[in-house]
């Protein structure tokens, strides 16, 4: 199908889409359902976004949550969750298309919500939204207070190196840095859409493995040289220091910080999306770049867990590089730092572009005439077509608008984090494990009472139990934080 250029009529309809007319008339040939063929993005292009969105700089925190629950039950927990996350995203999958009897006919879905609302319905696609974008949000300034730590770390190492491991003046504002980042993410925030991410999930997902190489690397190095701390299999143990109750609410953060670690539904649908078209469904790519995506997050997971609770013994850092668990080669702390900030730079474009589409696709449907929302304005450098990209002013005041406040929460509350883990808790049931499991259930006829239908059901609610858990952890935190809490806009 071949779109002609300057029917205005089909501009229109183009634009309701969501979509650029000049690209579509470059593309030329479309898909089944109208929009550009999906000519680019593949297998390891998909792997990469997953990557770049499941392996945070929590994967540092690991060998803490093994410290709280032991080898046995901290090893344990780690492969149970990539297996659950493994099978319900194979789930979510399959829900990319639906109202077809053939699947390469079917609706297509755009995004997590509208395969909600193609197979549960209205209510639950409200349900979806609100846990999804407190999720993606969360994340957002979650990443920003993240990054800042990192380069925190960077200048507190090097001050550590010329003045000594205890000097009391290597103490830096984050806000700075924070500040820094939010400029930085205005311009990355104006990439139009998670298709052209793909160079960027490249580098986070090279640096994530980067720095956590290096991570598991330092604690591997302090096991062979002998300063490997005591271990035990059920972690850290009740007396002095710990009581039962701190080790009950810790165990059970660690869980709810397990699971999280695993977490990529929420934009599994939106990267699905930018595979390339294919005679067959697309949910086979996506299953094999699942498969691909959790296989290595595990072997990463499993490595920085282990090596760093044998290097560290029971009481495991938070994060092993910005919680100083290590000062020296003070140059590869730095790097492994770096690494985590350019990490994050693209995680944070991953998560916050489903927001952005979100939001886009609802103003071009109701102003589709407008210039102010439709129309792209060129921009070429240095002549080269590699480095041409277009700006469109709801896009670049929307999105501006979008960082800068999401760079404000991050400065104005620095106990974000505990926030963080709580809404992670909340949102990592239904997001992971009960709609995919519902949506299954539905598309599938799996009648009440059968084998099959006890055992997803079984599934869900064992999952549910964990993550109340989780939550109720997290808010312990979270009451321990506001306890200690100092506005960070009057940090000195």
């Amino acid at each position: 199908m071949k779109i002609e250029v300057g029917d205005e009529g089909t501009e229109n309809e183009i634009r309701a889409r969501g979509l650029d007319p000049a690209k579509v008339a470059d593309v030329g040939d479309l898909d089944d359902d109208g929009r550009p063929k999906r000519t680019e993005w593949t297998l390891w292009t998909a792997s990469a976004h997953i990557i770049t969105a499941v392996i945070g700089s929590g994967v540092l925190s690991l060998a803490w949550c093994i410290a709280q629950l032991g080898w046995i039950v901290g090893i344990s927990t780690l492969l149970i969750f990539s297996c659950i996350t493994l099978y319900t995203s194979n789930l979510l999958a399959e829900c990319y298309r639906s109202g077809g009897t053939a699947t390469a006919t079917a609706k297509r879905n755009y995004t997590y919500m509208d395969a909600v609302k193609a197979n549960l319905g209205g209510r639950m696609n409200i349900a979806c939204g609100l846990a999804q974008q407190a999720n993606l949000n969360g994340l957002v300034v979650g990443y920003t207070i993240t990054a800042a730590i990192s380069m925190v770390a960077i200048r507190r190492s090097n001050c550590f190196h010329e003045r000594g491991h205890e000097a009391a003046s290597c103490q830096f504002s984050s806000k700075p840095y924070m500040i820094g980042i939010g400029a930085s993410q205005i311009i990355l925030s104006q990439i139009r859409n998670i298709e052209d991410l793909w160079w960027l999930s490249l580098v986070a997902t090279i640096t994530s493995f980067g720095y956590s190489t290096i991570g598991a690397g330092l604690a591997f190095a302090t096991i062979v040289s002998g300063h490997g701390k005591r271990t035990t299999p059920t972690g850290i143990e009740v007396g002095a220091g710990i009581t039962a109750a701190q080790k009950m609410w810790r165990m059970f953060t660690a869980f709810g910080d397990i699971a999280i670690a695993y977490t990529y539904s929420p934009v599994l649908i939106e990267v699905q999306d930018t595979i390339k078209s294919t005679e067959g469904e697309n949910s086979k790519v996506m299953k094999k770049a699942n498969i691909i995506s959790v296989s290595a997050t595990t072997v990463f997971y499993l490595m920085c867990a282990c090596f760093g609770y044998a290097a560290f013994g029971n009481y495991a850092h938070g994060n092993m590089l910005t919680g100083f668990g290590f000062y020296e080669p003070f140059w590869l702390i730095d790097v492994a730092n770096i690494f985590i900030v350019l990490h994050l730079l693209g995680a944070y474009q991953v998560m916050a572009q489903p927001v952005f589409g979100t939001v886009e696709s609802c103003v071009k449907r109701r102003w589709p005439d407008s210039k102010f929302v439709n129309k792209e304005y060129p921009v070429k450098l240095l002549g080269l077509k590699s480095l041409n990209f277009s700006i469109n002013l709801l896009r670049l005041s929307w999105r501006s608008m979008y960082v800068v406040v999401a760079t404000s929460v991050a400065i104005g509350f620095p106990y974000f984090n505990e926030v963080l883990a709580l809404l992670g808790a909340v949102s990592y049931w239904p997001l992971t494990v009960y709609f995919p499991v519902a949506m299954y259930i539905a598309r599938k006829k799996i009648d009440r009472g059968t084998l099959k239908w006890f055992a997803l059901q079984l599934l869900t609610m064992v999952t549910l139990l964990l993550a109340i858990a989780a939550a109720s952890g997290s808010i312990e935190g979270f009451g321990e934080a506001l306890h200690i809490f100092k506005p960070s806009l009057i940090e000195k």
